[in-house]
């Protein structure tokens, strides 16, 4: 057993810390938050992107101080007790396990409408096994893949946003949109068509679009130099999310009318592309997003394996999953991880309605909840921190402790609001990933328990054992 290497150059930290943020929720699911809020979808990802910035600050002021490949689950079980960080890592493992069914689903219809010959379950095993076998042989070559992954990404939407931009200002050669121009985000029934309200709604289709910034503090364990990596991936989070996600929808809703049925029926950025009378724009698309699902695919596995080794390593996940191979792997944690997502995939073919359904919403909601425990440590943690050693922090909340309260408010608002959202599934996902949620917290409370009483037996017959030595 030789634990986790750094493996992972500063340039690899670097393009997860941005590639983190660009899901291919991005892609695919800003469409119907347009539907559903018009322009103002902008102000549901401003919301939405300053709630992660806060977060992520959060995470950064704790992990820049500890660096962990358990991350805020570390963190929990320190600042809250090991209950919290018991639970929120397992439903953080569940979470990411789940994403690698719908994302290898996601890989594989657009892989078989390239090469129909191979049958889509077909397509989701190959993808599956090609990023396993990435995973397991070394850190460095997971680092590899997904820069470049996040680099095929990142130079994408860079290149959607100029030439969109161009576009919009009617400066674009050769292209002559009669649709294009800032005026469509005010034209159409106004800014907020729907009213102030849809804000909210849009707030809960985008949030889960968010998920995953937070893999560049797991990764900065098996970094050259985790305070640094930590602190930068920190720093810039505010310019990522400025510009990948609120720099690309506004050039969407720019481009074309929000209520354009173009956005529905093709998805909101190949409508955007076709708009400008780009050749082959569906196609293109289709390759980017593949690419973001690959890369989600390549960075889950490796989150959910690094939270299951950290789980292992605290002695709230069977023991083999913190011993790793020569190379710095944690072998058992990676397999357990790929062996479940796997069976997730089974389902989605098998029972897409119900059990698929089931695990897909139970999960849903775990992204709010591990935001809201990471408010929670870092409230606990500045204490600790400062009390402990003050020198290592070198990244601070913001306003503290009053912006970390303020969000957390909003968080627990947000959940609130979902309960009350019974059109796009809201209400269910909430009520299931708190069921969920409770069965995890009612394990790691027994687990205390049964832990707590080994212990005091121990001490007990320790105590006995003495006692009979002073009287013999």
């Amino acid at each position: 057993m030789t634990g986790l290497q750094a493996g992972l150059k500063n340039r690899h930290l670097s393009m997860i810390a941005i590639g983190g943020v660009i899901g291919a929720g991005l892609f695919v699911g800003s469409s119907s938050g347009i539907a559903t809020a018009g322009p103002g979808i902008l102000l549901s990802y401003a919301l939405v992107g300053t709630l992660v910035v806060l977060v992520m600050r959060m995470l950064g002021e704790m992990s820049a101080a500890n660096p962990t490949s358990g991350s805020f689950s570390a963190h929990a079980d320190r600042a809250l007790g090991r209950w919290a960080g018991f639970s929120i890592g397992w439903l953080y493992w569940f979470f990411w396990v789940v994403v690698l069914a719908v994302e290898a689903t996601a890989g594989a219809k657009i892989l078989e409408g390239w090469m129909p010959a191979v049958p889509q379950w077909g397509w989701a095993l190959i993808v599956m096994v090609v990023l396993t076998a990435t995973n397991l042989v070394s850190v460095g070559s997971y680092g590899e893949f997904e820069f470049w992954f996040a680099g095929i990404k990142v130079v994408a939407i860079g290149a959607f946003i100029v030439v969109g931009g161009l576009a919009v200002f009617g400066v674009l050669p050769g292209v002559d949109s009669d649709k294009a121009g800032l005026g469509n985000l005010t034209e159409h029934g106004g800014f907020l068509p729907h009213g102030p309200g849809a804000i909210l709604t849009g707030v809960l289709l985008v949030v889960f679009s968010f998920m995953g910034s937070e893999i560049a503090t797991l990764a900065a364990g098996e970094s050259e130099d985790p305070q640094r990596a930590v602190t930068k991936s920190t720093n810039s989070i505010i310019w990522r999310i400025a510009v990948f996600y609120l720099g690309s929808i506004l050039v969407v809703v720019s481009l074309i009318p929000w209520n354009d049925p173009s956005i529905k029926a093709q998805g909101s950025y190949v409508a955007a592309l076709d708009s400008l009378g780009i050749a082959h724009a569906g196609q293109i698309m289709n390759f980017i997003v593949l690419t973001s699902v690959l890369s989600c695919l390549n960075s889950g596995l490796y989150t959910a394996s690094r939270m299951a080794f950290s789980l292992g390593e605290r002695g709230d996940a069977p023991k083999a999953f913190a011993k790793t191979t020569s190379r710095g792997v944690p072998l058992a944690a990676i397999v357990a991880s790929v062996v479940f997502g796997f069976v997730a995939v089974f389902f989605n073919y098998k029972f897409p309605d119900s059990v698929f359904l089931f695990l897909v919403n139970s999960s849903g909601a775990v992204a709010l909840f591990v935001w809201l425990v990471i408010c929670f440590s870092q409230l606990r943690m500045r204490k600790i921190i400062q009390r402990e050693s003050p020198e290592k922090l070198v990244v601070r909340m913001w306003l503290y402790p009053y912006l970390t309260w303020a969000t957390a408010a909003l968080i627990v608002f947000v959940l609130g609001y979902m309960l009350t959202d019974t059109e796009h599934d809201g209400r269910e996902t909430v009520l299931l990933s708190l069921l969920v949620a409770a069965v995890v917290l009612v394990i790691a409370v027994v687990k205390e328990k049964v832990r707590g009483g080994r212990a005091a037996v121990g001490a007990a017959s320790s105590e006995t054992a003495q006692d009979k030595v002073k009287t013999g």
